[in-house]
């Protein structure tokens, strides 16, 4: 990309220039969940309309889009900004498990819902914030996992298969 605006498109490349110029000196996190915005409290989180008695953890801002984009969910979020990952370096201060912990006894809220995704890091990382808040008297869930809507048994890869498996329900 950098070549071509630079080759071909050198007002685009202004336009990009500064577009990041400017999210680097207006964005921040947010005080509350730690999804970037330009308050010092989001929109989200300012909202009267939703439920404050749930939080669901998500590890970045992209996550927390597609949770809104899929309608299912009307609690307040909280962004990591990352997973555990030992190896790389990544360890509880730096997704911000001290601000995570703090929102979580504000009072307000009731259950936390785990949203990582269903990697080695992601498991790992629910497991650690699971544990951390185990005996804070909140509800902690996970998500579920399993098969797509819409999709075929003969497609799915075996872990997905057994893990729906597992985690079946009653009808």
């Amino acid at each position: 990309m950098a070549y071509h605006l630079l080759q071909r498109d050198h007002e685009g490349a202004q336009r990009l220039a500064s577009s990041l110029d400017y999210a680097l000196q207006h964005i921040r996190h947010c005080e509350k969940c730690n999804n970037f915005t330009e308050e010092v409290v989001c929109e989200l989180c300012r909202s009267h309309h939703r439920d404050a008695a749930l939080l669901c953890v998500v590890e970045m801002p992209a996550d927390l889009l597609m949770m809104e984009q899929a309608h299912c969910y009307k609690g307040m979020y909280f962004v990591l900004m990352g997973r555990l990952s030992p190896l790389d370096g990544i360890g509880p201060r730096e997704i911000h498990l001290d601000r995570l912990l703090k929102r979580t006894q504000d009072g307000l809220v009731k259950e936390v819902v785990l949203a990582t995704n269903f990697t080695v890091e992601g498991e790992a990382t629910a497991h650690y914030i699971g544990e951390l808040l185990h005996d804070k008297g909140l509800k902690i869930t996970r998500i579920a996992r399993g098969l797509p809507v819409g999709g075929e048994l003969e497609h799915v890869d075996s872990g997905t298969l057994a893990q729906a498996v597992i985690e079946r329900r009653e009808m």
